[in-house]
């Protein structure tokens, strides 16, 4: 059975459209399996029906003309179960249902098993046979394998739109991926793909190594000059620290580093293009076989400069191409540069098959608010080119070939969050208050995705949360403590006398420093935030030093511990703290001690809320950490990100309980991430009673707008009623109901 499954496989995969493929498999598994009919009954989800769609045994006239209902029939029952169903006599059965059209009524035994892909039922695979008799449990297994290999075939051709063609489904092609920047765009497709080829450079000996050097050289100047370009140009759209990823990139290709090792290679008897080949090849191998997600995302961006110093070897030049004016960028691996080489008025959706939201191009995409997809795997990229495409980057769902009803649903979506927009102006001045006078703080975080400027314009009544690794990250070093200084200061006097609070290093996991690599089979499970710098206290009384000392005069700063499981964890940083602050009043400094927390982001940690908090002077809650330990889920992977759900049961519990351990100790509790930006489970967290949110500038003025409009003993009343039920699904549905009774459900999501 291997060696006939490789077959089908292999087959199946080159057949050139959706019909052959469905010819093939009908054909090799009745053959396989000796069965006397095999047919594919694919779902119509426009009429929510099954249409036989191919066959090998009943009446060849009867394809595209026979439907069941979803619950009809034996392949209904299939589909509803989604389990096989294996029956010795079929026609005995109850749920039986005999087509005269396609002439099986001399047909008994009967197995039928779902074709599902990402939980989808997307068809019914049946074999039939005259003779009364039960598959055994190896054919079953056959026909379950089989069906899981043309899942994917029908998936992939119903991303490419020749499914709809086929089965007369039109509302759209979904294809799920992980939100990269939320917003919606309509657009036509432009795919990107690499400039050249590096794989097909040939080894080669130089006839002149002087003149490989040089006209590499003069190569490499130009890719340096490009970037230098886009950096300029890039200018006033990102803040400083966006701005210092471009500087990444520039010293990948500096002397020290990739350029030199280029040069070296060549003289060591190698042709330029064949002496970048292996170089790179180096980098990218090393780069994609760490297990940490930021360094496997180098490995993208040392093979995108490979392939553009490649292509300027072979005079190829900037490739110059003519964007649309709604442009979506769509590539298996987009990367910053080839983000930015599309004209910014151009620009309204990017899609990437490849990639994660915290890899530099999605920094990007979230800093220039442009909607983004990433991870979409079943992106079918080479039949996009000019297509129309809606991101949903609220959803991570990207649609090709959308239906007019389709285009139309997410047309109004654009233009009520345009009027949404313009709306929340009139806030931006107003305090945060429901309108029986309870009143809570709203804070943005920074670092990566906002602006400081933009955070005031939008009323930000300080920083809840400075995420200080991103000067780390965008070095090829540790910043020396005077570097620090510096960009702490500018945040610092940027919000004064507004608080600022500075979280200490937090690497690992998902975010690591180049020069710092961590390889480990669960990084976000092993050596990461804390854990890290009190590991290291050289690193982390450096940083501390820096904070403190840009304090000076200005005195609204508070430091924030990440990544706490332990008490003992607690006291070490504190000490370490308290050491540096009394280090620098014996250096002349006057720097008055900040408040001192810690960031509740794991479960151990909820459970040591009142031994911290009595420790420290303020909590804040990491939701999005916190969520994803609490229900075991990688918010990163598409695959289970749809269980991702910050409306948990677990997790409000867990809130609630932090609050209200907090404030029996009297210390001040805030919570921050994507919780804290979205109106509806930021109204929960009001009445929870968090003395203050912080979230994203973009979401500061609808998270007001819904706080002005309730009244506190309403938002309680929800909570009261949410904290009963064990459904997250229960729990939106129910917060979605009460938005909207209150006028408030366009702020979530418009036109949802």
């Amino acid at each position: 059975m291997l060696s006939t499954l490789r077959r089908i496989v292999q087959e199946v995969n080159s057949a050139p459209d959706l019909e052959e493929a469905l010819r093939l498999i009908v054909h090799l598994v009745r053959e396989a399996i000796k069965a006397d009919v095999c047919s594919v009954y694919l779902m119509d989800f426009t009429h929510k029906r099954y249409a036989l769609m191919a066959t090998e045994g009943l009446n060849p006239d009867a394809v595209g003309k026979v439907y069941l209902g979803v619950s009809e029939g034996l392949v209904g029952q299939v589909g509803m179960r989604e389990e096989p169903v294996n029956i010795e006599n079929a026609p005995s059965h109850p749920r039986f249902r005999y087509l005269k059209e396609t002439g099986e009524e001399k047909f008994n035994a009967f197995l039928g098993v779902p074709i599902i892909h990402q939980a989808k039922v997307l068809g019914v695979l049946v074999v039939q046979h005259v003779e009364n008799r039960q598959f055994d449990e190896g054919e079953e297994a056959f026909l379950v394998t089989v069906s899981a290999q043309l899942a994917g075939v029908i998936a992939h051709a119903e991303a490419s739109g020749d499914f709809a063609e086929f089965t007369g489904h039109t509302d759209g092609n979904r294809i799920e991926g992980v939100k990269g920047a939320t917003g919606v765009a309509i657009g036509h497709g432009a795919v990107v793909f690499p400039l050249a080829d590096l794989d097909a450079v040939p080894d080669r000996k130089p006839e002149s190594i002087p003149r490989e050097v040089r006209i590499f050289r003069i190569a490499l100047q130009a890719v340096r000059q490009d970037i230098r370009d886009l950096q300029v140009r890039l200018e006033d759209s990102l803040r400083m620290e966006e701005r210092d990823l471009f500087d990444v990139y520039l010293r990948v290709l500096d002397n020290n580093s990739l350029g030199g090792e280029i040069v070296q290679k060549i003289r060591e008897g190698h042709w330029s293009q064949g002496a970048l080949r292996i170089v790179v090849q180096h980098y990218v191998k090393n780069f994609e076989l760490m297990e940490d997600p930021y360094l496997r995302e180098r490995s993208a961006d040392v093979k995108d400069m490979g392939m553009r110093i490649l292509a300027r070897l072979q005079q190829v030049g900037p490739v110059r191409v003519d964007y649309p004016d709604d442009t979506i960028l769509l590539g298996e691996e987009i990367t910053t540069s080839m983000l930015m080489e599309v004209p910014r008025d151009k620009l309204c959706g990017i899609v990437s098959v490849k990639g994660s939201m915290n890899s530099h191009m999605a920094i990007v995409a979230r800093a220039l608010g442009v909607p983004t997809v990433v991870g979409a795997q079943d992106l079918p990229l080479d039949q996009l080119e000019g297509s129309l495409v809606v991101v949903d980057g609220y959803r991570g769902n990207v649609f090709t070939h959308p239906s007019d009803g389709l285009i139309k649903h997410y047309s109004n979506i654009i233009e009520e969050e345009k009027q949404i927009v313009a709306g929340l102006e009139a806030y931006r001045d107003l305090p945060a208050v429901t309108k029986d006078g309870q009143s809570i703080a709203l804070w943005v975080n920074t670092g990566l995705l906002v602006d400081v400027t933009r955070s005031l314009d939008q009323g930000a009544e300080g920083v809840g949360l400075y995420r200080s690794e991103i000067p780390f990250m965008v070095r090829d070093r540790f910043p020396s403590e005077n570097e620090q200084e510096i960009i702490y200061r500018e945040q610092l006097d940027a919000f004064a006398p507004r608080p600022v609070t500075v979280r200490t290093l937090d690497i690992g996991g998902d975010k690591a420093l180049p020069y710092f690599p961590i390889s480990e089979e669960n990084p976000f499970l092993g050596w990461r935030g804390i854990r890290i710098t009190l590991d290291h206290p050289e690193i982390f009384l450096v940083q501390i030093r820096a904070m403190l000392k840009a304090s000076v005069g200005l005195d609204n700063l508070r430091i924030l511990m990440p990544m706490i499981s332990t008490v003992l964890e607690v006291e070490e940083a504190c000490y370490l703290i308290h050491r540096a602050y009394h280090e620098l009043l014996e250096e002349g400094f006057k720097i008055i001690m900040p408040p001192v927390g810690v960031m509740i982001e794991i479960p151990a940690a909820v459970h040591l809320t009142k031994n911290i908090a009595s420790r420290v002077d303020f909590i804040s809650v990491g939701s999005n950490d916190l969520t994803q330990y609490l229900l075991a889920v990688d918010r990163n992977n598409a695959r289970v990100a749809n269980l991702y759900q910050s409306l948990h049961p677990s997790v409000l519990h867990a809130l609630k309980y932090i609050v209200d351990i907090c404030h029996q100790e009297n210390k001040p509790v805030s919570i921050c991430g994507e919780m804290a930006g979205e109106p509806a489970s930021a109204l929960l967290l009001t009445a929870m009673g968090f003395d203050s949110l912080s979230m994203s500038a973009s979401s500061l003025l609808k998270v007001k707008a819904a706080i002005r409009q309730v009244d506190s003993n309403t938002i309680k009343g929800w909570l009261f009623k949410v904290l009963e039920m064990d459904s997250p699904e229960i729990i939106r549905s129910y917060l979605d109901l009460e938005m909207e009774a209150e006028g408030l459900r366009s702020l979530e999501r418009p036109g949802m």
